[in-house]
C-alpha cells in the first residue's frame, strides 16, 4: 500500500472512531462497555498498526455487543514511540475509563505500557507483540500471538531441514523484538550444531546497509536471518542484491505487510518468514466469519496475520467480558486467564501461566509479489 493510501486509511480510521466517540458521548457510561485500543497509526510501524486496526474494526463489526450492551472503542495512536505508548494507555485508563485494552503492534511499545496496566489492574491483550517480556511477571498483560522463543526455534528447525550450516544474523539493535528473536534463533540453531558466522547490527530508521552487508558477504553464509521492521528489512534485501549477495533472507512476522512487498519489489521474491495465520490452516467457525467479512471489506486483498491476530485480541477481551458477566476489570482479567480452547481465527486458543497462547506457526514465502503458504509447524 502506498504511503498516501496508508495515511488516508489511517486518517479515515481515526476519524471514524473520533466520530463514533462523539456520537455516543451523550450516552451514559452504564449503557456502553468501553474498550481501549492502542496501536502505532503513525511513525515507523504505521503500516503494521493499520493492518491491526483493520482486525479490531472487523471484530467489533461482527461482535458489537456483549452482555446486552454496545462495545465502544477508544482508539489511541502510540505513534511508534515508547513514551507515547505509555502516555496513551494512561489516558485510556484515567480519562476514558476503559475496562480492558487491546494492543499493541511492537514488543517495545507493549512493554512501555506494561507497568501502567499492571498497576491499574486493567487487562490488556497484545496483538503481535511476541517478546516474552511483554507478559512475563505481568498478570494483566496477555497476548494473541505466539512468542519469540517458539518463532525462533521454528526457523532454526527450518534451516536445519534445508541443510544450512553457516548462517549470518542481521539484527535491529534498537528493536526489542528483533534482538529477542535473533537470540532465540541463534541459541536454537547453535544447539542443533549450526554456526553463526557473523552478527551485524543496525538502528531503526537506517537506510544504508552497504557496510554491514559487505562484511556479511565476506563471511559467505548459507543464508541470512534478519528479523526486523518491514521497511528496513526490505531495503536491506534490495541492497544485498545490488551487492551480489546471492543468499536467501529469512525473517519474522513483521515482514507480512504490503509495504515490505512494495519497498522490496522483485528483490524480496523468495524471502521467507514465520507468521501466525494462513487461510490454509484456518479451520474454526470464527476464521470463516473473519475471512468472509474481510473479503467483503477489502476486495482482492489477502488478510495479514496482523489483522487476524488483532481480531483475536478483541475476541479474547470479548469472551473475557462475557464470561466475567460484568465490566469489573479484575473479573475480566480472571476470565481471560481462565478461558480455554477459544475458537479464534488463528486457531483454538488456551493461555499458559504467563498469559501466552500455545499455538502453531505458519511459514510463508514471497512469490509473484504475494505471501504464499509453505508449511505449518505445531508447538512441541
Amino acid at each position: 500500500m502506498k504511503a498516501k493510501k496508508i495515511l488516508s486509511a489511517l486518517l479515515a480510521g481515526t476519524c471514524f472512531f473520533g466520530m463514533s466517540a462523539a456520537m455516543t458521548s451523550s450516552v451514559s457510561a452504564e449503557e456502553v462497555i468501553k474498550v481501549g485500543v492502542f496501536l502505532p497509526l503513525t511513525g515507523d510501524n504505521a503500516a503494521g498498526g493499520e493492518l491491526e486496526l483493520r482486525g479490531v474494526e472487523l471484530a467489533n463489526k461482527n461482535h458489537p455487543t456483549v452482555l446486552g450492551k454496545k462495545i465502544q472503542l477508544f482508539v489511541q495512536d502510540n505513534k511508534s514511540d515508547k513514551a507515547e505508548a505509555a502516555n496513551v494507555v494512561a489516558r485510556l485508563i484515567e480519562k476514558d475509563k476503559v475496562c480492558a485494552i487491546v494492543g499493541t503492534y511492537g514488543s517495545s511499545l507493549a512493554m512501555a505500557a506494561g507497568n501502567i496496566v499492571k498497576e491499574n489492574k486493567i487487562p490488556t491483550v497484545g496483538t503481535s507483540c511476541t517478546n516474552p517480556q511483554v507478559t512475563k511477571g505481568n498478570d494483566y498483560y496477555f497476548r494473541a500471538c505466539f512468542i519469540d522463543p517458539f518463532q525462533g526455534t521454528v526457523m532454526a528447525n527450518y534451516f536445519k531441514k534445508l541443510g544450512y550450516k553457516n548462517v549470518a544474523i542481521i539484527q535491529e539493535v534498537s528493536n526489542d523484538y528483533s534482538v529477542g528473536l535473533a537470540k532465540f534463533f541463534m541459541d536454537s540453531f547453535k544447539g542443533m550444531g549450526g554456526k553463526i558466522v557473523e552478527i551485524a547490527n543496525y538502528q531503526t530508521g537506517d537506510k544504508d546497509f552497504t557496510a554491514i552487508l559487505t562484511n556479511v558477504k565476506a563471511k559467505k553464509p548459507d543464508a541470512i536471518y534478519a528479523p526486523g521492521n518491514f521497511t528496513e528489512s526490505a531495503l536491506m534485501i534490495s541492497q544485498a542484491h545490488q551487492l551480489g549477495l546471492k543468499v536467501n533472507f529469512y525473517g519474522g512476522d513483521t515482514w507480512e505487510t504490503n509495504d515490505f512487498l512494495e519497498v522490496g519489489g522483485e528483490d524480496v521474491e523468495g524471502a521467507v518468514l514465520t507468521t501466525a495465520f494462513g487461510r490454509e490452516v484456518a479451520t474454526t467457525k470464527e476464521a470463516k466469519v473473519f475471512l468472509d467479512t474481510f473479503a467483503k471489506e477489502f476486495k482482492n486483498e489477502e488478510p495479514s496475520a496482523l489483522t487476524a491476530l488483532a481480531y483475536d485480541a478483541y475476541m479474547m477481551v470479548y469472551y473475557g467480558i462475557q464470561k466475567a458477566g460484568s465490566t469489573d476489570s479484575v473479573a475480566i482479567r480472571n476470565a481471560i486467564a481462565n478461558n480455554k480452547n477459544l475458537p479464534l481465527v488463528t486457531g483454538k486458543t488456551t493461555l499458559n501461566a504467563d498469559g501466552d497462547p500455545v499455538k502453531g506457526a505458519v511459514i510463508k514465502t514471497v512469490k509473484n509479489g504475494k505471501f504464499v503458504y509453505v508449511d505449518f509447524v505445531q508447538p512441541k
